[in-house]
C-alpha cells in the first residue's frame, strides 16, 4: 500500500526498493558478518535514569549471551583501549604504543596512530547519544551475530512506557496534542495530531519521522522472525503476518500504518546520506578496519568503500541543507535541543526490561546519532587531510559499528517488506 513519494523528500519507495534490495542489502549483509562489524561493546547493566525500574523480562528469549573474552578478536579488544584526557600526554602514547606492540608487534605506525586517534576522540562533546561506558567492568562484548534481534516476548505496559516516554517528552511534542492510536485515548483520526505536525519546523517535523521510522523498524523486524513454534524439540522463527498486519494494516491502523512505512523509508534516506558523506573518512589510506586478521581487514575494507560508493550514487539522496538553514543563532539553538533531545532517547534505553531489545535499542539509536552527527559535520568531513590525524572529526569503534549495523537493520525492514507484499498477495 505504499508507493510513490516521500513528504519533505524528492525521493520515491520504489526507486529505494530496487535500489535497496537488489544492490545495497546483499553487499551490507555481508560487511555485518565480519568480524570487525560482528562484535559490539556494551554495557547492559546500567540502571534506568528515569524511573524505578523492576521490569527485568524474565523470558530466556530476552536473555543477551556475552562473549568470553577470547574469543572477541586482539585487535579488537586493542582499539577499544582508551584513555582520559588528562591522560592524553606524550608519555602515555608511548605507553600505548608499547602495550599495542605487545598485542601485535605487525602494527604498522600508521595503525597505530589511529588506534589512538580513536582513543583520544571517544569523549567528543559533538555525539548525539549519551556514550555508554565501554570501560565499565559491567560492559561486555556481544555477538550480534548470535544474538539476533527478533520477538522476544517483551510487550504490554512495560514496552508502552518506553515507547510512550519517546514520543510524549522527547518529540518536540506538546502534551495537548495527542498521537494517532495512542492507548486508550479517544481518538479524532489523528486530525489535531497531523495539523499540528504539519504546523512545526521542517527539523522537528524531522525528528518526529525519525523515531517513527525506527519504531515502524524495530516492528518489522519483530513481526519478521516471530517465534511461530516452541516446542521441546524445537523453536522456528518466521514471518508472522497477523502480527504485521496488526501494526500496518491501513484499515486496522485506521491510516497509520502506510504514514509509519512512509517514515520507515524516510529513515532509510537519512541514514544513506549520512553513509554518503562519510565516505572521505573511510577512503584514507591510515583508517582499517584493525581486527588484526590482515586479509581479511584489507577485504572488508574493499567491501566498505564499495558500499560507500554505492551510497553516494544513489539518485535521489535526501537534502539535508534544509536543516538549520535560517537565523544562525536560532539554528544553533534549535541544533542544541535535537542533539539533546536525541541523547535522552538514548539514555531512556537503559530502561528497557528486556536485555534484548536493550541491546538492539540501544545500538540503532547510537547509529542513528552517529548518521546525525556525520551530517552535522560536514563542513568538518570536507576538511580531513588525506593522511594524517583528522582531528576535526572523528569516529570511534562504538560508532562505527553501531552506524552499519543500524543501517543494516533498517535496510533489513525495507527488504522484508516485500518479502510480506509477497505473502500477502499469495494470500489473496
Amino acid at each position: 500500500q505504499v508507493t510513490g513519494y516521500l513528504d519533505d523528500c524528492t525521493c520515491d519507495v520504489e526507486t529505494i526498493d530496487a535500489f535497496n534490495n537488489y544492490k545495497l542489502f546483499p553487499r551490507l549483509n555481508e560487511l555485518l558478518q565480519s568480524d570487525y562489524f560482528r562484535y559490539y561493546k556494551v554495557n547492559l547493566q546500567k540502571p534506568c535514569p528515569f524511573w524505578e525500574d523492576n521490569s527485568h523480562c524474565g523470558m530466556r528469549d530476552c536473555a543477551v549471551q556475552p562473549c568470553p573474552s577470547d574469543e572477541v578478536p586482539d585487535g579488537i579488544r586493542a582499539g577499544s583501549y582508551k584513555y582520559s584526557e588528562e591522560a592524553n600526554s606524550l608519555a602515555e602514547e608511548c605507553e600505548e604504543a608499547k602495550r599495542l606492540g605487545a598485542v601485535d608487534d605487525s602494527l604498522s605506525k600508521e595503525t597505530r596512530q589511529a588506534v589512538l586517534q580513536w582513543a583520544q576522540h571517544d569523549d567528543s562533546s559533538d555525539s548525539f547519544c549519551e556514550a555508554d561506558d565501554i570501560h565499565s567492568p559491567d560492559a561486555e562484548y556481544v555477538d550480534l551475530l548470535l544474538n539476533p534481534e527478533r520477538y522476544t516476548g517483551y510487550k504490554g505496559p512495560d514496552a508502552w512506557k518506553i515507547w510512550n516516554s519517546i514520543y510524549e517528552e522527547n518529540c518536540f511534542k506538546p502534551q495537548n496534542v495527542k498521537r494517532p492510536l495512542a492507548s486508550g485515548r479517544g481518538d479524532d483520526g489523528g486530525h489535531t495530531f497531523y495539523k499540528w505536525l504539519k504546523g512545526v519546523c521542517v527539523e522537528k517535523r524531522a525528528f518526529y519521522r525519525l523515531i517513527s521510522g525506527l519504531h515502524a523498524s524495530i516492528n518489522i523486524h519483530l513481526s519478521a522472525r516471530y517465534l511461530l513454534q516452541d516446542s521441546w524439540s524445537e523453536k522456528k522463527w518466521g514471518p508472522n503476518v497477523t502480527e504485521f498486519q496488526q501494526r500496518f494494516d491501513e484499515v486496522l491502523t485506521r491510516g497509520e500504518g502506510p504514514r509509519r512505512l512512509k517514515n520507515l523509508y524516510f529513515l532509510y534516506l537519512i541514514e544513506l546520506r549520512a553513509l554518503s558523506k562519510v565516505l572521505p573518512f573511510f577512503e584514507r589510506p591510515g583508517f582499517q578496519l584493525y581486527t588484526g586478521n590482515e586479509s581479511q581487514d584489507a577485504e572488508m575494507k574493499h567491501l566498505l568503500l564499495e558500499i560507500l560508493h554505492l551510497a553516494k550514487s544513489f539518485p535521489l539522496h535526501f537534502d539535508e541543507n534544509s536543516f538549520f538553514a535560517g537565523n544562525k543563532k536560532e539554528a544553533a539553538k534549535l541544533k542544541e535541543e535535537f542533539r539533546l533531545h536525541f541523547k535522552n532517547i538514548s539514555k531512556i534505553m537503559d530502561c528497557v526490561g528486556c536485555f534484548k531489545c536493550r541491546l538492539w535499542g540501544k545500538l540503532q539509536t547510537q547509529g542513528l546519532g552517529t548518521a546525525l552527527k556525520i551530517l552535522f559535520s560536514e563542513n568538518l568531513i570536507e576538511k580531513i587531510p588525506e593522511s594524517g590525524p583528522s582531528y576535526g572529526f572523528q569516529l570511534t569503534r562504538q560508532e562505527i559499528v553501531a552506524l552499519f549495523n543500524a543501517f543494516g537493520r533498517v535496510s533489513t525492514s525495507v527488504k522484508e517488506l516485500e518479502n510480506f507484499r509477497n505473502l500477502l498477495q499469495n494470500m489473496r
